[in-house]
This record gives structure tokens, C-alpha cells and sequence, in this order.
């Protein structure tokens, strides 16, 4: 199985490297799912972060996101890809596979709950590695400190449940594959400030802390 990563992970690396020394601009994608879950979500979002990542950090991202499903060979493309949604996700055996496959060979994915979705997140990404569990990052971890600084983890952008904002990990060989953001709604603050009329200052909030995670990816 080890043998079919290795194509798989230099192609990733390239796209990476391609990032790092600002050639052609690489894309990144949002996931698609199935489950009946609104996988379409915050249709802004990714847009307006990959615009505030390529003025503000040095990216040279493609403007515009791809849509992937997660049991597409396309997934190997996007060294990063986005999940978010409100409802159900169900991964087929193809789709897990797939999926392990992906962040075995170096992808990465960020999971936002924009809200009600975390029990399907843990079922689901316990098929996709099950020998790992969600671990909670300590806000010393780099993630939070990449490019700008969050010294208290996640920023609160929009209130749910009234708990504190949480940022879970999966690791492979001690590599951070897998980032789930919870209670914070990142998604929400990248789009559009009259989506949901938020303060600019959550917005860019929202935006730095993304930023934070794609130069985390890029740079690991």
C-alpha cells in the first residue's frame, strides 16, 4: 500500500513547492459529501480567504476554489481542502479509502462546523483513521502562531452552544492532518460581512486565522 503513496505524495509536494517559490498559483478545494448535510455552505468563504491570504501573507493561490468530491481521484489535486455544513455527512467505503489515502500521502483537511455536525465529523473520521482520535491543540501549538498571533486558540466569531471555541487535531506519524475547528465558526466570519453582518474586526479576525492555517499547511 506504502508504494502507492509515494506518486501520490511527490505530486502534493510539488503543488506545495509550486506555492513556496510563487509559480503557477496552486487551488485549493472545497469538500463535497454526501448525507443530506449543506456541504455548500458559505459560498463566500473560501474566496474571500484565499483573497486575504494572497494580499496579506504571500500566497499565490487561485482565486477561485474547486469543488471535490471526497471519493474523487481529483481529491490528490488540492494539497488543502475545506468541510463545513450544518447537517448529516456520510463517507462510503470508497470515499474512506479515498480519503485515508489523502492525508496518508500529505493533504490536509480543515474541518469547520458551522454548526450540528460534529457527531458526523467524529463517526465519520473514525472510519477514515481508526486508530486515531480527535486530540485538542494547546494554544502553544503552531498552528495558532504561524503568521499571526492567537495566544487564547480559536477566536469566537459566532455563538452556538455558549461554550468556549475548540480546535481538534488527527495526526499521522505525528504529522497534523486533519484540523476541526468547533464553537468558532471560521466559515461564517470569511464570507461576506453582509452575509451576517458582522464587525470587521470578527471578520478579519476570522480571515487572520484562516490565513494561519493555510500558511501552516504550506510551510509543513
Amino acid at each position: 500500500m506504502r508504494r502507492l503513496f509515494k506518486p501520490i505524495l511527490i505530486n502534493i509536494l510539488l503543488i506545495v513547492s509550486a506555492l513556496s517559490l510563487q509559480a503557477q498559483p496552486v487551488r485549493i478545494a472545497l469538500l463535497k459529501y454526501n448525507g443530506g448535510g449543506d456541504w455548500y455552505a458559505n459560498p463566500t468563504s473560501l474566496p474571500n480567504l484565499i483573497e486575504f491570504c494572497n494580499k496579506n501573507i504571500g500566497t499565490n493561490i487561485n482565486p477561485e476554489p474547486a469543488t471535490v468530491d471526497v471519493g474523487s481521484a481529483e481529491l490528490f489535486n488540492y494539497p488543502f481542502v475545506h468541510l463545513t455544513g450544518h447537517g448529516n455527512i456520510v463517507f462510503s467505503e470508497s470515499d474512506v479509502l479515498n480519503l485515508r489515502n489523502y492525508l496518508a500521502a500529505g493533504g490536509f483537511l480543515h474541518i469547520d462546523n458551522n454548526y450540528g455536525i460534529e457527531q458526523y465529523v467524529r463517526r465519520e473520521m473514525k472510519k477514515v483513521l481508526p486508530d486515531q482520535e480527535f486530540v485538542e491543540l494547546p494554544f502553544s501549538h503552531a498552528i495558532y502562531h504561524t503568521v499571526y498571533q492567537f495566544d487564547n486558540g480559536l477566536p469566537k466569531i459566532h455563538e452556538h452552544d455558549n461554550l468556549p471555541p475548540q480546535g481538534f487535531g488527527l495526526f499521522i506519524d505525528g504529522r497534523l492532518v486533519c484540523f476541526f475547528s468547533h464553537e468558532c465558526d471560521l466559515g461564517d466570519g470569511w464570507e461576506d460581512i453582509s452575509v451576517h453582518n458582522d464587525p470587521m474586526e470578527k471578520h478579519i479576525e476570522a480571515l487572520q486565522m484562516g490565513a494561519n492555517i493555510v500558511s501552516f499547511v504550506f510551510s509543513h
